[in-house]
């Protein structure tokens, strides 16, 4: 493809951090990680920060953080990338879903209220609730936390696609509304630690659990040691803990990244806004974006109106992967996955997110995008399509 739909921007700065962590005397658990930890927990103004090797790592301690164990219920987004829902598996719970919002295509507030309700008759309310911000927009999570207190479940923000986002003029990640808020540095997102993510809190004690699940359940706080250290090298491992640490050139690529987050975050925008004018004569449905969102713009989703009627929602698609445009579909709903689907979910339950995924095609968004990429991109989109068009490739 000669325009995938997001990519990575890696500057000179960045490989020369990178290559001074190599020459370093610690390639893995040296002083870079903390410092990226650090340097994020500031932005978001937040109390602590766990680096780890994924955000699906980052998912599941999280979750093993808030205790959910075998016949618990985490209920998530059907929009999302199977990571939001494995996590909870992992820990042998059960997984459910909430419908999406017609505009935001985020958790519908509404429609988790509802089945909070049914869930409360039959005794079966969710231990965690799993809110993705999709695209890199906050999901209402005033309205989601007002649940949380009625209902009695705590909350993990899958921000995934949202570091360098604000809600209600706060960043993103600040946990004022959850218990914990897990970001991704995978190379197509806001900024990158080739794999990578991250998990934030304001609450020491899960901050110390989700510390020693990212490194085998060990604990070397001598502090909360069971016994007197038999010497200045002793450890104890506390739990069964996994080996989910990032390692210093991981970080040294995210530290540096981080300086020109709020930069990338602003060219994301300014790309989005072309898009929005672009498209302003075509029949094409673009991003909302809430009033009390500034969202991350990880991904620009258009959706193909169903009344538009010389094109499919596939042909477009396929028409634009043909043309050289790296277009995708985020997300297949999960409850589609064949491994999901032999549990039982029916897609009639779930009938914004299935609409959606009828509809939705994300374009590329990424610093480096260019103006006439863009109209080369929304040319496709124009009705009735031009006879023998060619792309200037």
């Amino acid at each position: 493809m000669q325009i995938p739909y997001g990519r990575q921007n890696i500057s000179e700065e960045d490989i020369k951090a990178v290559s001074e962590v190599l020459q370093s005397d610690f390639l893995t658990q040296g002083p870079v990680v903390p410092e990226f930890e650090a340097a994020i927990a500031q932005y978001c103004n937040v109390n602590y920060a766990f680096a780890v090797n994924s955000a699906t790592s980052a998912l599941h301690i999280a979750c093993l953080a808030l205790g959910v164990q075998a016949k618990d219920r985490v209920w998530t987004s059907p929009i999302s990338f199977v990571a939001s829902a494995n996590c909870a598996l992992y820990c042998g719970a059960q997984v459910d879903f909430v419908d999406i919002d017609a505009k935001t295509y985020n958790m519908c507030p509404q429609k988790l209220e509802k089945k909070l309700i049914e869930a409360k008759k039959e005794g079966v309310l969710p231990k965690v609730v799993i809110p993705v911000h999709l695209c890199g927009q906050s999901c209402d999570m005033q309205a989601i936390h007002k649940l949380s207190k009625e209902y009695g479940f705590s909350i993990i923000e899958d921000a995934s696609h949202a570091i360098g986002g604000k809600y209600l003029g706060k960043p993103i990640g600040n946990c004022e509304y959850s218990q914990i808020t897990v970001f991704s540095f995978h190379p197509v997102k806001i900024i990158t630690t080739g794999e990578g993510g991250m998990a934030l809190t304001n609450d020491a004690e899960i901050g110390a659990k989700m510390a020693r699940l990212r490194s085998h359940g060990i604990n070397r706080d001598t502090q909360t040691m069971t016994k007197e250290p038999d010497g200045p090298w002793y450890y104890e491992q506390i739990e069964l803990g996994y080996n989910y640490r990032m390692t210093d050139m991981q970080g040294a690529l995210g530290l540096s990244q981080f300086k020109r987050l709020d930069d990338f975050v602003s060219e994301r925008h300014k790309i989005a806004d072309k898009y929005a004018d672009l498209f302003k004569d075509i029949n094409i449905v673009t991003p909302y974006q809430g009033e009390t969102n500034y969202s991350a713009f990880h991904l620009y989703v258009v959706r193909v109106r169903p009344d538009q009627k010389n094109i499919t929602h596939k042909e477009m698609f396929v028409r634009l992967r043909d043309s050289g445009i790296g277009v995708n579909l985020h997300y297949i709903p999960i409850y589609r996955q064949p491994y999901y689907a032999k549990m039982g979910y029916k897609p009639d339950d779930y009938p914004e997110a299935e609409k959606y995924y009828s509809e939705a095609i994300t374009l590329p968004i990424y610093p480096g995008l260019t103006e006439l990429q863009q109209k080369e991109i929304v040319k496709h989109f124009e009705k009735p399509y031009p006879t023998g068009y060619q792309t200037i490739f």
